[in-house]
């Protein structure tokens, strides 16, 4: 009943920017939240930005200063901004959403994953 399309991955020098999208679709009631993880080969996935009822937004230290994630709420899109890439940044990217959406039933609460984009730092 929910799905999320991830965009915007692809290849960049270092210091390039990048932007990923990720819209989420279907009988949607509420979004308590939306973010970005990341996982690169061999590690474990990891939180890089998250916000919070549209408002409230943590980051990983490795990415404060240089990203930003938004919303669109009208929308139900989530955007991460990403700007003075490193390679390190190189991973694959993906969308989280804590929401709330109506099964036909009842409503129910529960996270949901996107595919995945993929992010490549490289000179």
């Amino acid at each position: 009943q929910v799905q999320l399309v991830e965009s915007g991955g692809g290849l960049v020098q270092p210091g390039g920017s990048l932007r990923l999208s990720c819209a989420a679709s279907g009988s949607i009631a509420s979004i308590n939240a939306m973010g970005w993880y990341r996982q690169a080969p061999g590690k474990q996935r990891e939180l890089v930005a998250r916000i919070i009822s549209g408002v409230s937004t943590n980051y990983a230290d490795s990415v404060k200063g240089r990203f930003t994630i938004s919303r669109d709420n009208a929308k139900n899109t989530v955007y991460l901004q990403m700007n003075s890439l490193k390679p390190e940044d190189t991973a694959a990217y993906y969308c989280n959403a804590d929401l709330t959406y109506y099964t036909g039933s009842y409503f129910r609460t529960r996270d949901y994953w996107g595919q995945g984009t993929q992010v490549t730092v490289s000179s």
